[in-house]
């Protein structure tokens, strides 16, 4: 993640950083451990983030589900 993201809820950085090192296992895309990801295609990038994205749609509206009547 960027270090400029502000978060809604400071105390998800580390549950966010954890999904992010997950999704990009599971694409195949190689993380540097330190932190520094420079190097990483603008085409990888956008995939674990765009992973990223469609995991927490799923997790809210799974969320949701328990609120409708």
């Amino acid at each position: 993640m960027a270090n400029n993201s502000t978060l809604v809820v400071p105390q998800a950085k580390a549950a966010l950083n954890q999904m992010k090192y997950e999704v990009a296992q599971q694409l195949g895309i190689p993380l540097s451990p330190d932190g520094y990801n420079g190097n990483l295609a603008t085409r990888d990038a956008g995939s674990i983030g765009g992973s990223i994205t469609k995991r927490l749609v799923q997790m809210a509206e799974q969320q949701l589900q328990g609120f409708q009547r």
